[in-house]
This record gives C-alpha cells, structure tokens and sequence, in this order.
C-alpha cells in the first residue's frame, strides 16, 4: 500500500514540542503496525533549517514550496514565530495550495493563526492555546473560535489547543485510520491518555492556572477541593469564610470570573473525570465522592461540562 504521506510545517522560531508530539506519535504507529505506515516529513520555507522557539535547531527534510500532493494529511505548527510566519505570503499561499490537495489539514496551538490566514478557518470552529483565542478571534472575526476544548474538527480541519494537545489530535488521527487498538497501544508507550475527549476543558483543577491573589478565596478553594461531599452551596461557603453571601460571590466574579456555584459544579466534575480515569468506581460511588449525590446528577453535570455523557468519557480513557 502506499504510505499514508504527513507533512508538517515548521518556520522560524517554531515550537519543537508541537512537531514531535506529532511525529512521535505517529513513528509509534508505525513501530506498531500501522497499515499503511506513516511517511512524516518536516518542511520549512527554502528547506532550511530553522531555529525552534527553544533555541534548538531543527533541519528539515522538505522545502515547502516543492511539496506536490496529494497529502493525507498537513499539519501546521505553532510557536512563538507564528506571527511572522502568518504574515509570510509564501508560507500562506503554499499552506493554502497544499490544503486544497490534502485529505485532512490540521494546526497546533498558535498554528491556527496561520491557517486561519488562508481562509481556511472561516466559518469554521477552531481553537488554539487558551491564552492566545481572544487575540485569535479579533484578528479573524470570521472565525468562530472556542477557547476551552483540546481541539475540534470541523469537517476535514482540525485545530488544537496549546502543545501536548498535538498528541490527542494525532493520537484522535491514528485511531480513525487503524482503529482503537492501535491508539491505545501508541498511547501506552507514550504514557499518556488515550486519548481526552477533544472537547474536554484545556483548563482543569489538575492543570490549574495560577492561585487567586485574594487569601479568602484561595481558602475558600482549597476547602472546596477537600469537601467535596458536604454541603458546598454558596449560603455554606459563606458560613465558612466568614463574610456575606454577597461578598463571596463579589470575590469569587472578580478573581475567578464565575459564581460560587459554578466554581463548585466545575471542580465536582473535574474531579469526577479524574476518578473515572484512573479508578473502576461505579458510577454511583464516583457521583457520591465528588457531591453529586446521584449518577444522574453526575451525567448531567458531565455533559454540560464535557459535551459527553461520564459512561463514553470512562470508556475513552480505557487503557486496553
């Protein structure tokens, strides 16, 4: 058969770990079997080496503008030069060219940026890195950009979320085309998930952003994240921190940017999430630990957080 053939581009000051979590993955697919097997190159402008965001050189085997299709698949890096490489007519117009000749295109983090300098991305569903998709929905208003899942596909383009998303997107690539077992096997010997839901939260209690400054808040979480049994509503949290219903919620919108209430909701699901990845707890005792009281209530949480009821979420995260 002939090989399945991925390019990935890099430029100036790309991000390295965004071009081996693609190519990796998929060498661990050709270690184990995949038919037909992955031919990845690297391609840059002129073929030349370049200088990775971590001051690492990396050479690359394909110029970009010699590349002919057909493609299975293009995959668009990020990194800290996407800018320049966005505004780089001969690096959009050759992306835009081998899009039209490929049968997937995909980005990674701040790789969206340049796909979405083609027109490749309007009226579509993206994302990228959490901390750069409002700069990427100013930018490109006919873009519908959604900050918060691993990545998207929207028909045959996809986007991911910042860095190591790249292995869920790839890892989501291996299964489609060799089926589960495969990606399960790839994911083993990458010591990761197989693989997070591509609509699951890039943010969660386990990849925190940084602590509130304000102390009574910061308390406030951390009791939160040790109760999750006990009575968490916002009248009890109040009691507890020792200040008005009012003020609490006042804090909580000015620090967090969401009420008690839904702060609760989303670390009882994240927590939940935890537990049906890494334990065989019925779905009854995991709604119990966490404070939903029934499964119902847990699925219901879930689906409103995930967009995936708890049951196919487990079954996602099944190591074989």
């Amino acid at each position: 058969m002939e090989p399945r053939r991925v390019v990935v581009v890099a430029y100036e000051a790309a991000e390295l770990l965004d071009i081996a979590c693609i190519t990796s993955t998929l060498e661990g697919a050709n270690w184990h079997g995949a038919q037909p097997y992955y031919e990845y190159r690297v391609a840059t402008p002129g073929g030349h080496p370049i200088v990775t965001g971590t001051a690492l050189t990396l050479h690359a085997q394909l110029a970009l503008e010699r590349i002919t299709g057909p493609l299975d698949t293009l995959v668009i890096s990020g990194g800290i030069g996407h800018e320049d490489a966005a505004a780089n007519p001969l690096v959009v117009g050759h992306i835009r060219r081998l899009a039209r000749e490929s049968r997937r295109v995909a980005s990674v983090c701040t790789g969206a940026y340049i796909l979405a300098a083609t027109g490749l991305l309007d009226g579509r569903r993206a994302t990228t890195h959490w901390n750069q998709a409002h700069v990427l929905a100013s930018r490109f208003p006919a873009v519908i950009v959604d900050p918060d899942p691993i990545f998207i596909r929207d028909g045959n383009v996809a986007t991911s979320a910042g860095v190591t998303a790249a292995l869920d997107l790839t890892l989501a690539f291996v299964e489609e085309d060799n089926g589960p077992e495969l990606a399960r096997t790839v994911a083993r010997n990458l010591v990761t998930y197989l693989q997070r839901p591509g609509n699951q939260a890039q943010m969660s209690m386990f990849v925190d952003a940084p602590s509130p400054a304000n102390s009574l808040v910061k308390r406030t979480i951390a009791y939160i994240s040790a109760h999750l049994r006990e009575d968490l509503g916002t009248a009890a949290l109040a009691a507890e921190a020792g200040v008005s219903e009012r003020h609490l919620t006042r804090l909580f919108l000015k620090h967090l940017s969401q009420t008690p209430g839904r702060y609760v909701r989303q670390t009882r699901t994240e927590a939940a999430a935890h537990l049906l990845a890494t334990t065989s707890l019925p779905m009854a005792a995991v709604a119990v630990r966490c404070g939903f009281g029934t499964a119902e209530t847990l699925r219901q949480a879930f689906i409103d957080r995930y967009g995936i009821p708890p049951s196919r979420y487990r079954l996602s995260q099944a190591a074989g």
